[in-house]
């Protein structure tokens, strides 16, 4: 796999000197690639007769928050021509807007919607920028670490007052604290000592 996605980062990095870093691991192509020339780079992979990555699987991301640059946003490409998969990765902080690929895959539409929506990162140039998997009003994005485990507000339908409620999450039970040691290395067990000699004889 990797004679084959090596000519086509070789070819990206020539086209776009310091702007792209290449990386393999597992027989995959990671291209990590400078944030203003996002779209550049995903236009030569889309239309270079070497790549032909004509086909957006994915966009996700990554939250690191001790980074300055908190957020990894993540291409996923395919070139169904040639049966291969590439990886594309930018980095960028709460503030700094991406600038968005729906002018090369119309497709990225709503990945990058579900980006903006679950980690809050914005696309510059976006149709239609707005959230897609949680309610009207949400507060916050539900994918970052620092987001609370139990949420803000809860949504349920109230039959008497028949409209949606929203409140304030109530935990019905305290927070426990999980053993999360195996049982097979826990305190002994009743006929553990017969492992132990051996087992039967």
């Amino acid at each position: 796999m990797d004679d084959q996605l090596e000519p086509i980062a070789t070819k990206l990095a020539a086209a776009m000197p310091g702007a792209v870093r290449s990386a393999f691991a597992f027989d995959e192509l990671t291209l990590t690639v400078d944030p203003p020339r996002i779209v550049e780079a995903l236009q030569f992979l889309r239309d270079d007769p070497a790549a032909q990555f004509v086909s957006i699987i994915d966009i996700s991301s990554v939250d690191y928050p001790q980074r300055e640059k908190r957020f990894d946003v993540v291409y996923h490409l395919l070139s169904p021509k040639l049966n291969l998969r590439v990886r594309v990765k930018i980095e960028t902080d709460e503030e700094t807007a991406v600038a968005s690929a729906t002018a090369v895959y119309p497709g990225a539409d709503w990945f990058e919607r579900e980006v903006y929506d679950l980690f809050g990162v914005t696309f510059e140039g976006h149709p239609d920028l707005r959230r897609i998997l949680t309610d009207y009003g949400f507060d916050g994005h539900p994918l970052r670490k620092d987001f609370p485990m139990t949420g803000l507000v809860e949504v349920r339908y109230d039959d008497a007052e028949k409209r949606v409620r929203y409140d304030s999450v109530r935990l019905n039970q305290e927070f426990r604290q999980f053993d999360f040691l195996s049982p097979w290395e826990g305190p002994p067990l009743p006929g553990d000592e017969k492992a132990k000699d051996g087992g039967p004889q």
